[in-house]
């Protein structure tokens, strides 16, 4: 399941990142988002949605929460 069809409210594991683009998997990296990490979607808004990743929140967009596999 991607990320973007995530529940909100629930917490998830990251699976993967699912991207050929290494910039992208090294920024999600930084952020804390990485296979086997929990994520939770805190909210989902238009063009993205909210995460919490280690008590932090971050908003991303569509295309990067498709790129996330829980």
């Amino acid at each position: 399941m991607k990320l973007s069809e995530a529940v909100a409210g629930e917490e998830y594991i990251v699976k993967d990142i699912i991207s050929d683009d290494e910039e992208l998997k090294g920024f999600l990296f930084s952020l804390g988002c990485y296979s086997g990490e929990p994520i939770t979607v805190v909210s989902h808004i238009k063009g993205g949605c909210v995460v919490s990743i280690k008590d932090a929140r971050y908003n991303i967009d569509t295309d990067l929460a498709k790129a996330i596999s829980i």
